[in-house]
């Protein structure tokens, strides 16, 4: 697996079941969808005896690694069921002749399959038969759980959890930190007010960019702000995603229009500036300034289940304008890439230099599940705080933001995952 490239290493025992005919089982809910690196998810329209079966499907590139080398299993894919929901692995062994046929075409006991995930997203098969040495030494070791993946990873060199651990207790030890940013690689001086985060980043390496991918070798690195180390109260909300819409008129005719058409004069006077802004919740009154509600469709509420994958959340007008939308598909594929592992640390700033401190205890979040966002979303915890602006002098636009912030207060942060842990970096 690492002469391949693999940087997470898991197993999975499989069951009888677990079969070219009856797919592999990856769990209940999406959270596979956060261990199986994949490509954009699609409807597969098929039609059987004059019924239409849609089948949300997300393509893998998937390899079976065994002494002769490395092999490409070019239909392989992620079908997820919503009505369960659960997650299935199907067309591994579909044009693959040196696929193990032997043990994936049978219903066969025992067996345990292993799955390694490189940085560039390819997955890497290998199985092998019940009382096999490797099965043996799997059954027979306690191993961290991922759903219903065994954690292997740190087998493959440094464990990325522990890793990270390390870092941020070296940073608590900094104290004290100026503002800063990467940039080019190099740190330079950075005093914005949302310099708490990039500050932390360039500590630990990470540039910014506007990709969904995790910051820290899996990990998602979140700070927030506090007013000390003593209470730990969170000094604002915590932005969880910023997607751009994929729909509505934001989509269809541009920023500049949505806002024209959304939008209202700055509240502070400032001239030649129009705002979009406000807080969103489902269920919620229309925004008294821009006429807007958020809606969802597709989930629904009362079985906690995706009816509609190509639904989505909705922002209209009173008389039904979609002004933007996003789709669950593509709030999925975003949440899932983002989010799998989260630390979220607290820290406090000095003024006037801007300076930054981190705190020790940090919280650890493990085994999301875009449902839980869903379930979070309408019960009105996660909510949309967009900050969009358009700047313009002399009818000559200047200046345009996009910023479509999805939050949720500190407190209801683990609600949006399976497993969380406050850990003490200085002891870890």
């Amino acid at each position: 697996m690492r002469e391949y490239g693999a940087i997470r290493l898991y197993a999975k025992e499989l069951a009888a079941n677990d079969n070219r005919k009856n797919q592999v089982y990856l769990g209940s809910g999406f959270g596979a969808l956060n261990v199986i690196p994949h490509g954009e998810i699609f409807v597969d329209r098929e039609e059987r005896a004059g019924s239409k079966l849609d089948r949300p499907k997300a393509a893998v590139e998937f390899y079976w690694i065994d002494s002769d080398g490395r092999h490409l299993a070019p239909w392989a894919n992620l079908i997820l069921y919503p009505d369960y929901p659960e997650v299935r692995m199907s067309g591994f062994l579909r044009g693959c002749r040196p696929a193990p046929s032997n043990l994936m075409n049978q219903r066969l006991h025992g067996r345990v399959m292993f799955f390694g995930v490189t940085q560039d997203g390819k997955v890497l098969g290998h199985v092998v038969p019940d009382g096999h040495p490797l099965a043996n030494e799997v059954k027979a070791t306690q191993w961290q759980r991922l759903g219903i993946f065994l954690e292997l990873s740190a087998r493959l060199g440094p464990d990325p959890r522990a890793t990270l651990l390390a870092e941020l207790r070296r940073v608590h030890e900094l104290g004290w930190i100026a503002g800063q940013r990467l940039r080019g690689g190099a740190k330079v001086p950075y005093s914005a007010p949302n310099a708490g985060g990039y500050t932390l980043e360039a500590e630990l390496g990470v540039s910014p960019n506007g990709i969904a991918e995790p910051d820290f070798m899996g990990w998602e690195v979140k700070q927030y702000g506090v007013t000390n180390f003593t209470r730990y109260t969170p000094k604002s909300p915590v932005t969880l995603m910023t997607p751009e819409p994929t729909a509505g008129v934001y989509r269809a005719e541009g920023v500049e229009a949505f806002i024209r058409r959304f939008g209202y004069p700055d509240t502070r006077g400032r001239q030649g500036r129009l705002n979009f802004g406000g807080i969103y919740r489902y269920g919620g009154a229309p925004h008294a300034r821009t006429g807007c509600s958020v809606f969802v469709e597709g989930f629904d509420p009362a079985t906690g289940k995706i009816a509609d994958i190509d639904g989505g959340i909705y922002l209209r007008r009173t008389a039904g304008e979609d002004a933007a939308a996003w789709s669950i598909r593509d709030m999925m594929e975003h949440w899932n890439r983002k989010h799998a592992q989260a630390v979220y640390v607290p820290s406090i700033c000095q003024n006037p230099a801007r300076q930054y401190q981190y705190g020790y205890p940090v919280l650890m979040c493990e085994q999301t599940d875009f449902i839980l966002f869903l379930k979070a979303f309408v019960a009105g915890k996660v909510y949309y705080d967009p900050g969009i602006k358009l700047v313009e002098e002399e009818e000559r636009v200047m200046e345009i933001k996009q910023r479509s912030q999805f939050r949720i207060k500190h407190a209801h942060l683990t609600e949006l995952y399976h497993t969380h842990e406050v850990v003490d970096v200085r002891t870890a």
